[in-house]
């Protein structure tokens, strides 16, 4: 079985490259993203909608500053590039069942 950091470092690496195949293809079929503001996506095919875009304009690109594991969670603390004006700083917390990422949840 892969290690749940290692689900998600291959997460972020496709994130990084813009490739949106590899990327989708780190998370479960019917994957929650909880977002900050609120809004949820579920499944493959949104999480796909929701980052076909920036990935294609490759303009995204997230640095780890710390990192956490427990279990099946990886909480990141991130600073998103591209994004905004600014750098945004965020956490994030993934769960990795059965070698994928099933939920997601971005804390701030």
């Amino acid at each position: 079985m892969t290690a749940p950091r290692d689900v998600v470092e291959r997460q972020l690496a496709a994130y990084n490259s813009h490739d949106i195949d590899a990327f989708v293809a780190t998370y479960a079929e019917d994957v929650t993203v909880h977002r900050a503001d609120g809004s949820l996506l579920e499944g493959r095919p949104a999480l796909r909608d929701r980052y076909a875009g920036q990935f294609a304009e490759g303009r995204c690109r997230a640095e780890i500053v710390g990192r956490l594991t427990e279990g099946d969670w990886v909480v990141d603390h991130e600073i998103a590039h591209g994004l905004a004006a600014e750098p945004v700083r965020v956490l994030v917390a993934y769960r990795v069942r059965n070698g994928l990422i099933d939920r997601v949840d971005f804390l701030g």
